[in-house]
């Protein structure tokens, strides 16, 4: 399956995206070009690790019987209310969206919007803001695992969004606002399609995308690391990816929840880093040919292909050739769902894990550790 497009734009002749490897099923495009916003074909399933949540994205209040949620009528009044709190980003190699965190100058995007090719932050990159003025801003810090960025920039008095961490509600409205193409301040609005989707691992997101919301909202090359707001005129998250039209879908986004967002947000600010649980083994997928040269009866598990030394994996014994069956409460049947189950839990906890090693099947306690920086 090939990768899903991220929603970086790319500033050059052609106008192109480049592709981020993520879908389960078909083709996924990012929204930046600083190494995100692509097409491309199938979707491969892709995952981000996120950091906890102030408040849990798994639940989400829905309206009372019989209420309806706000309409296309309230769209205007949406876009008054963000659009000034909507920043286009351009890099050295791409162009892509954020929105304003604090009013001191800080802004969250998405990492793929303020990375290289190589994965690797730039410096500083320049913003432009709502006004039309605009001002250098220094990379404060990025987190690849769920591909949330925050910038500073040299400017103040700036109108902060409000950001929403409870889920929104499958069937509500939404509003996209960003720069898809270099096509500052557009608006898309749509509906949230769905929640909780996990995209699989890809070459460009190797821990693949977790728990993001789907929006039948257009989301283009560009929109990346932009606002997408409720009929209440709070951000919801940020423009993430989408399954571009020759992948054979029609109207597929995702976005980071706001949940995810501020988590990471507010732990690059306070130091420079953030916290995810750590196993500490090389996964793969087991796929039937896989299945026959290892002489596994199925397909269903996560395969260990390596070990890290020292790491939380090797203490508890597993060895290259086991298959990973279940993590905590969670059975797992594929790389996805390894990381998912990761993504739930804290470095330092303590976990029970199974695993089957030839005909034998084992559960040991596992004590997960803080993943190691790059």
């Amino acid at each position: 399956m090939s990768p899903l497009p991220r929603t970086a734009h790319r500033p050059t002749r052609r106008v192109a995206c480049a592709v981020l490897g993520l879908v389960t099923a078909g083709a996924l495009s990012s929204c930046t070009d600083g190494g995100s916003s692509a097409s491309s074909g199938t979707p491969t399933a892709t995952v981000t690790v996120t950091a906890p949540p102030r408040s849990s994205p798994s639940t989400s209040t829905p309206p009372r019987k019989g209420q309806a949620g706000p309409g296309l009528g309230v769209v205007p009044q949406v876009v008054q209310t963000v659009e000034p709190s909507v920043v286009t980003i351009i890099s050295k190699v791409g162009l892509g969206s954020g929105v304003i965190y604090k009013a001191d100058g800080t802004i969250v995007t998405d990492a793929h919007v303020v990375e290289g090719q190589d994965k690797q932050p730039f410096r500083t990159v320049e913003v432009q803001f709502a006004d039309g003025k605009r001002a250098r801003a220094s990379v404060v810090g990025v987190d690849d695992v769920t591909d949330v960025a925050v910038i500073k920039a040299k400017r103040t008095g700036l109108p902060a969004a409000r950001f929403n961490d409870t889920l929104p509600v499958v069937g509500a409205l939404d509003v996209v606002i960003g720069s898809p193409l270099g096509l500052e301040q557009t608006v898309t609005a749509g509906i949230i399609s769905s929640l909780h989707r996990n995209m699989p691992p890809s070459k460009e997101a190797p821990q693949g995308l977790i728990d993001l919301i789907q929006t039948d909202a257009p989301i283009s090359p560009g929109n990346s690391g932009g606002a997408v707001a409720d009929g209440d005129g709070t951000v919801i998250g940020l423009s993430e990816a989408y399954l571009p039209p020759s992948s054979g879908a029609v109207a597929i986004g995702f976005v980071t929840p706001a949940a995810t967002v501020t988590s990471v947000a507010d732990q690059l600010l306070a130091t420079g880093n953030v916290k995810h649980a750590f196993l500490g083994i090389q996964p793969a997928d087991i796929t039937p040919q896989t299945a026959d040269q290892f002489n596994l009866p199925t397909t269903k598990g996560t395969l260990v292909v390596a070990v890290t030394r020292g790491s939380p994996a090797q203490k508890a014994g597993l060895q290259p050739g086991d298959v990973i069956t279940r993590l905590g409460a969670t059975t797992i049947d594929t790389v996805t769902d390894l990381l998912a189950a990761l993504r739930k839990q804290q470095p330092g906890s303590t976990v029970p894990l199974t695993y089957a090693r030839g005909s034998r099947t084992s559960t040991v306690k596992v004590t997960l550790a803080n993943r190691p920086a790059p």
